[in-house]
């Protein structure tokens, strides 16, 4: 690292040193999710490969869930593979599986996190599957920050298995068509969502620049504010995270009122 360099970073750090003592930790949001977005991006302006990308982007994992834990969040949902993703050539989809994999392992080593799966496991090939099993069961009882990780998540999959969920639910029940039609409100269906009983996202980052969901918790997020950083995901900064979360103080969130 050059002297150029060097000055940056030590601003960089100065800056978000002062960011972080003037951030009111009253106003910190509770729910955080993250659309993980510009890993290839990334790598390809690094000169490296697709899969460096997507480990850099790995690695930043719980880099992120540190600097969240120090600013009392309660839950993170990490969009890690959406059903989209299914469409990626298979020499790029086989390591981005295995590399996933390895985060919920790392997740659940760490004995800091609660590991919470999003999205639909069938989807998913029978290891992936055992391993978000084994990491859900390892982490229950852990008091630290819930992680989701929505592996083979779409936000309109996640809704037509909660009314799947619901009707199904019904049946076992005995509930006829015309009770459940009589009584399915909002708060019914959201029961049955991947997040349950969760709280719904305060904030959505999406890094890399881009501005749109892409399906993302397209019905916890209807109040939730959003946050578009221009950077890539594997090169996202505490300094990017402290400006996200002052944005989101700074905030008057109306709910539509």
């Amino acid at each position: 690292m050059n002297l150029r360099d060097k000055l940056r970073s030590l601003l960089v750090r100065l800056y978000a040193h002062r960011v972080e003592g003037h951030l009111d930790h009253a106003q910190v949001p509770k729910h955080i999710g993250v659309i993980m977005d510009g890993n290839r991006r990334w790598a390809k302006a690094a000169g490296s490969t697709t899969v460096h990308g997507h480990r850099a982007g790995a690695e930043k994992i719980e880099e992120f869930l540190g600097w969240c834990s120090e600013t009392d969040v309660e839950v993170v949902t990490l969009w890690l593979l959406s059903t989209d993703n299914f469409d990626r050539p298979q020499d790029e989809l086989v390591p981005l599986l295995g590399i996933i994999e390895d985060v919920v392992r790392t997740l659940a080593a760490d004995g800091r996190w609660r590991v919470h799966h999003v999205g639909t496991p069938d989807l998913l090939p029978q290891q992936m599957q055992t391993t978000l099993k084994e990491a859900e069961e390892a982490t229950a009882g852990i008091k630290g920050i819930v992680v989701n990780v929505a592996i083979g998540y779409g936000g309109r999959q996640e809704i037509a298995d909660a009314v799947r969920s619901m009707l199904l639910d019904a049946s076992d029940k005995g509930t006829s068509l015309e009770e459940l039609a009589d009584a399915v409100d909002v708060e019914t269906i959201g029961r049955h969502l991947y997040t349950g009983a969760q709280p719904d996202p305060d904030i959505v980052i999406r890094t890399s620049g881009e501005q749109r969901l892409s399906g993302f918790m397209l019905w916890q997020t209807a109040h939730s504010e959003y946050y578009f950083c221009e950077v890539f995901w594997p090169a996202f900064r505490k300094v990017d995270f402290l400006r996200a979360m002052r944005d989101y103080a700074a905030r008057h969130r109306r709910y539509g009122g």
